[in-house]
């Protein structure tokens, strides 16, 4: 007795289309029209890619189904278009009333549970479409097609949807988890997408561990990308400018704006801010009620230390307002070469500079303009030096000296390299005479040269002996001026209001007390204080180790006069 196999149960794809759109956030009709073309390509890889097979989705039933289309001609004349084509005779002999031109659509079945009306249409028109009905063997390999087909397109509309969502959100600030770690990239979970945070965005001396929250800039959105679409940078000067902007209302009002921004990132950071509304105050804006602002900026920088400065149109003062905390007593300013000479009292010079010329380097990239910083006892220098050797110059008097100063020669080197074309412009200077001048500066090159180098070397030994004097040699004042940040004016301020001592500073704590002091303000005192400690933390070992170094010398002194008190 013949047996019939059970048919295999009817799976309705609606459900489960909604549910897919749903999770993965693609449209039911994109997701339909994948699965078509997923059936179409399967077919034609099975039967053949020059059939005209096409399916399409039955929304009522939840289905893919499958057709061919053939033509009915007089005669199949071509054997290649014949598997698209049926000829007339052909036609009559299956009674079919059609004429030459007309198109016939045949559906193909490919479940089980249609075997019967399978069955039926290959014995009434198999011979006629030259192909079986899908069978299991087909409906293993649709299924491999169909599934890396529909893989590929739901990863793709995936793809678009995240590029749609986040392309304008570039330059904005996003809270996401890291979630793994690549070659050093750090993969970061924003929720409904995945962005990257390489290693060159990354700031060094941060570290992140799975799980741990990450807030980052969009550095880009990438539309044709295999991997993470979306780039984020933690390295940015853009994220400090966001960061405020998400933390000084003023700033997203546009009553304060950012005028400019420099940043070492993981080091320090600088900000120029100016205000549209005489009655704000910008850099107190930023700063906040108790600094509750910037320090929020601070933490989420994972303490990276913040200057905010006040923007100004007059290049100078932009300029010292910059290089803050230390003090510029005069300025040079070179606008052919857009640079500046900037003069600081010597126990300014350090902080200006900066530790590793940080904060020097950071004020030229705030403000755009090169700047060069001298102590003022190194102008006294250098003027001194070039009148030494600009004044052996033939024609050269004190007054022309001057000129050729100002006019940037500081020896005899600047004249013999300059060409006369640009000496002869040079108001004083006697164009018969450049020849003579020129020849006499490449003999007097060589004496600079020397005397240079022992300037130099005095002056590294006096640096030297200064730092190893004892600090029971030093007065109050000597002591005070050693401490990072202290200026003459800073110094004369603090003795006027009690505080004589480094002590009397590094103990003070009233920070407020210390901040009412004339020009040091609460910002300062902090600073103040602070190095206030480490210079007395400093001052302890090198007296220490200086008292050590006299000890060794009084018992090596001391040796020899012992020996000789014992001769007979």
């Amino acid at each position: 007795m013949a047996t019939t196999a059970a048919a295999t149960p009817v799976v309705n794809l609606n459900l489960i289309l909604e549910q897919v759109a749903k999770d993965k956030g693609i449209e039911k009709s994109v997701l339909v029209a994948t699965l078509e073309d997923a059936m179409q390509t399967a077919a034609k890889k099975h039967f053949g890619q020059d059939r005209n097979l096409e399916a399409k989705y039955d929304t009522d039933k939840g289905v893919v189904e499958l057709f061919q289309a053939v033509t009915v001609v007089e005669e199949i004349t071509d054997p290649a278009q014949g598997v698209n084509q049926l000829s007339m005779e052909e036609a009559r002999k299956k009674g079919m009333e059609v004429e030459a031109g007309d198109e016939l659509v045949f559906q193909i079945f490919y479940r089980d549970e249609d075997a019967a009306e399978a069955k039926a249409q290959d014995d009434q028109y198999g011979d006629i479409l030259r192909l079986k009905t899908f069978r299991r063997g087909f409906g293993r390999i649709a299924a491999q097609t169909a599934k890396q087909v529909i893989l590929q397109r739901t990863r793709d509309a995936e793809r678009e949807n995240v590029y749609n969502e986040y392309k304008d959100r570039k330059n904005e600030i996003v809270t996401g988890i890291a979630r793994r770690f690549e070659r050093g990239n750090i993969i970061v979970d924003l929720g409904r997408a995945e962005a990257v945070l390489p290693v060159r965005e990354q700031v060094p001396r941060e570290t992140y561990r799975a799980g741990d929250r990450v807030q980052a800039f969009v550095l880009d959105v990438l539309r044709e990308s295999k991997g993470p679409q979306i780039i984020l940078s933690r390295a940015s000067v853009n994220l400090l400018t966001k960061l405020f902007e998400m933390e000084v209302p003023e700033i997203a009002e546009g009553i304060v704006v950012i005028e400019a921004a420099a940043r070492e990132p993981g080091g320090r950071a600088k900000i120029a801010v100016s205000s549209r509304d005489a009655d704000v105050d910008p850099v107190g804006a930023c700063v906040g009620m108790k600094g509750s602002r910037v320090q929020a900026v601070v933490q989420e920088l994972r303490g990276e230390k913040i200057d905010i400065v006040p923007w100004d149109e007059d290049p100078a003062r932009f300029v010292c307002s910059a290089l803050a905390p230390a003090e510029v007593s005069r300025v040079i300013i070179d606008e052919a070469n857009h640079a500046m000479e900037l003069i600081v009292p010597d126990d300014q010079l350090s902080l200006a500079i900066g530790r590793r010329g940080q904060n020097v380097r950071l004020a030229a990239q705030l403000t755009g303009w090169k700047l060069d910083i001298n102590s003022e006892s190194r102008v006294r220098e250098m003027r001194e030096f070039a009148n030494r050797s600009l004044g052996v110059l033939p024609g050269v008097n004190e007054m022309l000296i001057e000129t050729l100063y100002a006019h940037g020669f500081r020896q005899a080197k600047d004249v013999a390299e300059a060409s006369p074309e640009v000496l002869a412009q040079i108001p004083g200077v006697d164009p018969a005479r450049i020849p003579a001048m020129q020849e006499q500066a490449s003999k007097q090159m060589v004496d600079d040269a020397a005397e240079l180098s022992r300037m130099e070397y005095e002056r590294e030994q006096h640096r030297l002996f200064e730092a190893r004097r004892h600090p029971d040699e030093l007065t109050q004042a000597e002591r005070l001026a050693r401490v990072r940040g202290m200026s003459e004016k800073t110094i004369e301020a603090l003795v006027l209001s009690g505080y004589k001592t480094v002590e009397d500073v590094a103990n003070e704590k009233d920070l407020a007390k210390l901040g009412d002091v004339p020009a040091v303000g609460i910002k300062k005192a902090r600073q103040l204080k602070s190095a206030a400690e480490s210079y007395l933390l400093e001052e302890a070992r090198l007296r220490t180790e200086l008292d050590a170094e006299r000890a060794g010398m009084a018992s090596l002194t001391a040796a020899p006069a012992a020996e000789e008190g014992k001769a007979p």
